[in-house]
């Protein structure tokens, strides 16, 4: 089975981010968790990091994640009326300037740490 990632990246800039935040948190997630064939939905938000090396640095201050059982299964969800729903919720967002986008990918996990599954076999 491959899982389909859809991103939506938040690059922009709003007077009030906490309550930005909040609001997508508790309105938004709901009307996006509602997707029909939508498996999980991660928010991501930045974290104060430190790197010795000089990378081009991030400017998002949201990048949302839902994840599908396949791109079928996510192009399915694209077309029901729970999206056009949470759409009309987008419109509703406080204003911002910036820029957001949205991408599709396959997930290919390539590495995971013997640990990870001994630990979650033993909690």
């Amino acid at each position: 089975m491959s899982v389909v990632s859809y991103f939506v990246r938040y690059e922009i800039v709003v007077a009030d981010l906490k309550g930005f935040l909040e609001r997508y948190r508790k309105v938004h997630v709901p009307a996006v968790t509602s997707w029909p064939g939508l498996r999980r939905m991660v928010m991501h938000t930045p974290v104060d990091w430190k790197d010795p090396f000089a990378v081009n640095r991030g400017k998002a201050v949201l990048m949302a994640q839902l994840e599908f059982d396949s791109e079928e299964a996510m192009n399915r969800a694209f077309a029901s009326p729970e999206r056009a729903a949470a759409r009309e919720d987008f419109k509703r967002f406080m204003t911002y300037e910036g820029t957001v986008t949205h991408q599709a990918m396959v997930q290919d996990e390539v590495f995971r740490a013997p640990w990870v599954d001994a630990n979650e076999e033993g909690a």
